[in-house]
């Protein structure tokens, strides 16, 4: 089974290159963020006749998360269960051939020790909180999405350039790493230890073109499922489009 995350920003604008990527790849399941579009807007036809189940959960602005399946997506949630209607959509969770899939859009935090910094630091605590109070460390379990944090100095182009800037700040990454730490297997690090790679490139200053980028679209698992995938990779060609997202789409497979 081959599991993707992807940050299309705005799934509409980007549905002629989407598509196209699902028919080249045969993709099994793919979490989206940051959809940009309200539910009625959601191209939910397109994607039923490309074959894929679909769940979403929309929003016109920097927000919205679906998960797209060729298998039945079960026990479907949205959003932290203390959250209202008017909380920003940013965790859908389901589960598909036994795999429990959370797919997330970490807020991305402005600057550091503003409102929406400390909004983000609260929200990952939130979100360890739910692995520990929904999920079992002993099955298997994939999270993934845009993380907005480069956990490691591999995974941003310049250290000294990027230390204490959102993104990379120490509490950041302290507040991610606890996340990880409920038992969470980074698969892309495991099976490429050394890799210099991104899945974000600003669309400014010809970061794209010169490879300034930050790897912050992960795909974590617990350990039993770490043990069934047999790849994971960044797929870069979608980044070259005319008119693409500025991210990339991260993909892994598993032997289920």
């Amino acid at each position: 089974m081959k599991i993707a995350t992807w940050n299309v920003n705005s799934i509409n604008v980007r549905m002629p290159q989407l598509l196209g990527w699902l028919d080249r790849t045969g993709v099994d399941v793919v979490c989206f963020q940051e959809t940009k579009t309200v539910d009625e807007n959601f191209p939910l036809d397109d994607l039923k006749n490309a074959g894929y189940e679909v769940e979403f959960m929309g929003q016109k602005s920097y927000n919205g998360v679906a998960i797209i399946s060729k298998f039945p997506i079960e026990e479907v949630q949205k959003n932290y269960l203390d959250d209202d209607d008017e909380a920003p959509k940013r965790l859908i969770a389901g589960t598909i051939s036994g795999v429990r899939i959370v797919n997330t859009y970490i807020p991305n935090g402005s600057e550091l020790w503003t409102d929406k910094f400390h909004f983000k630091l609260d929200w990952l605590q939130r979100l360890r909180r739910f692995f520990d109070d929904t999920c079992d460390i002993n099955k298997d379990v994939l999270l993934c999405g845009d993380f907005n944090v480069a956990p490691d100095e591999l995974d941003v182009w310049n250290v000294p350039a990027w230390e204490g800037k959102i993104h990379f700040s120490k509490p950041e990454r302290a507040a991610i790493h606890h996340v990880k730490q409920w038992g969470f297997v980074d698969v892309f690090r495991k099976l490429n230890p050394e890799a210099k790679e991104y899945s974000w490139w600003n669309y400014r200053e010809g970061a794209w073109q010169r490879n300034q980028g930050l790897r912050i679209d992960h795909i974590w698992t617990s350990r039993s499922l770490a043990d069934k995938c047999t790849g994971c990779w960044i797929d870069k060609s979608p980044r070259g489009l005319e008119r693409p997202s500025d991210h990339a789409p991260v993909v892994a497979e598993f032997v289920l």
